[in-house]
């Protein structure tokens, strides 16, 4: 790596350099323009006024109204005291009457004397060769009737001017150094300001880089950098949520785990103590049978459990595929009851059913009595004594599903996070409400969705809990 590589210089000194650096060039060439404006302009006016002494002089001439070393003499007492030297030449370049200057007899380039005969003035700026100081001349021709007979030469010295120029150019750089030194001001108190709320988002940078988010800075939609600020913000909000989101998730896996745990291990303590028991005829001949099918209950039941995660999973990665048809919601509310009617006696439920006549849904038959078994027992297991109600109708468009209990409900805070996988309300903290693993209700949700339709649950603390399902027709072209 180069030694220049490792330099750094502040983003302050950058500012301040580059505002000089933009400055100085926008003067310099600012000054060089309007120098050369100003010399255009003075030598302009100076050669149409020799040209128009020059124009003058032949006129009077032509006019023949005087003598023409009467006319020579009028114009040299109004010249020469303005600085300004003329002659008169003829058609063969032999001056008339002397100019005033110290230098070689005036000699036109064959190329100008050819100008001249054309009938053309000649204007020059200096003529450093043929003088011996910087002058201004014209030549002005004396044309009668198409012919040549001669011209008039003016000159002017032109020192005055460059000192005029030379005068201005000395006021442009005092105004370049007073306008540097107030830029520079100006520049280093802005490059301050910018400097100082980057320093900001610098510093809140390094906060998140070293774990904390719980920082902000100052935005505006005033400049890039309030811009830049406020997507600094909005990043560190977005942090913030993923960091609790995946902190609520952490602590959600910890009591799934602590679930899978807890869950597995009664049914394979009982299994394992049957297995035992009928391996070492601990167990008396009349309570084998018992033993028998207490370890089928519990063998099921593991196999629920995996079968409901596995459900799960399929789900959310897509590989679980839809055969829906027509389906009499009557007749799958009815097969519900009976098959969770057992469950809800023995918690004092009665299960109700309410569906209009005709009723139907277009569904997969297997996952929507998961999803209505699902639902009923999250019911049955949080009412007691009271009342489950099955509805089914049909509206213009959709079949509507409802499950609605007498029980304790669930706190408005509660409602939306018993979507949630892993989630478990703290209702009860001997059984998990909302499936085994926390993933009845997810399953739920997922599978309705699956089905395009939308899954509302409402509810209120003490009296109850109702769920709608609403699913398209199959008219609806949802296949």
């Amino acid at each position: 790596m180069s030694r220049w590589n490792k330099v750094k210089v502040k983003y302050l000194y950058q500012q301040i350099f580059s505002h000089m650096g933009v400055l100085l060039v926008a003067f310099i060439v600012l000054s060089l323009l309007f120098t050369q404006y100003i010399e255009n302009l003075v030598y302009k006016d100076k050669t149409d006024e020799l040209i128009n002494y020059g124009e003058n002089i032949l006129l009077d001439l032509q006019q023949g109204n005087k003598m023409p070393e009467q006319v020579i003499n009028q114009y040299a007492n109004v010249l020469f005291g303005r600085d300004i030297q003329f002659s008169v030449f003829d058609e063969n370049i032999n001056l008339l009457n002397p100019i005033k200057w110290k230098g070689p007899p005036l000699v036109l380039t064959e190329k100008e004397w050819r100008r001249l005969q054309a009938g053309e003035t000649i204007v020059s700026k200096y003529d450093l060769k043929r003088f011996d100081q910087d002058v201004s001349f014209v030549a002005v021709p004396y044309i009668i009737r198409g012919n040549f007979i001669g011209g008039v030469l003016l000159t002017s010295p032109i020192q005055g001017t460059q000192e005029m120029i030379s005068e201005i150019n000395q006021y442009l750089f005092y105004a370049a150094l007073i306008a540097l030194g107030v830029a520079v001001l100006l520049s280093w108190f802005l490059s301050k300001v910018h400097v100082n709320r980057i320093k900001k988002i610098q510093a809140a940078t390094s906060m998140v880089s070293a774990g904390n988010y719980n920082v902000s800075v100052p935005s505006t939609n005033f400049d890039e950098i309030g811009e830049l600020a406020k997507d600094f913000n909005q990043m560190v909000d977005k942090i913030n949520n993923s960091m609790e989101e995946i902190e609520s998730l952490e602590n959600r896996r910890r009591q799934f785990m602590a679930d899978v745990s807890h869950e597995m291990r009664t049914p394979l303590t009982t299994i394992s103590g049957v297995i035992e028991g009928l391996r070492n005829d601990m167990i008396p001949e009349a309570e084998k049978e018992k033993g028998i099918n207490l370890v089928s209950k519990e063998t099921k039941r593991l196999i629920r459990l995996v079968n409901e995660n596995l459900d799960y999973e399929k789900i959310r990665s897509n590989q679980v595929k839809l055969s829906k048809e027509e389906i009499e919601l009557e007749e799958l509310l009815e097969i519900i009851k009976e098959q969770l009617y057992q469950q809800a006696t023995e918690k004092g439920n009665e299960i109700q059913i309410e569906v209009a006549d005709g009723a139907t849904v277009f569904a997969d038959y297997d996952r929507m009595l998961q999803i209505l078994i699902n639902i009923t027992k999250n019911s049955i297991q949080f009412t007691s004594d009271g009342t489950i109600t099955l509805r089914g109708k049909n509206d213009d468009k959709e079949a509507v599903i409802e499950i609605e209990d007498t029980g304790t409900g669930i706190d408005s805070e509660e409602i939306e996070k018993i979507w949630r996988r892993f989630y478990k309300a703290d209702l009860s903290r001997t059984s998990n409400p909302y499936g085994a693993f926390g993933l009845g209700l997810s399953i739920v949700k997922s599978l309705v969705e699956l089905h395009q339709g939308e899954i509302t649950v409402t509810s209120e603390k003490g009296r109850g809990t109702k769920f709608v399902i609403t699913l398209l027709h199959r008219e609806s072209g949802i296949n």
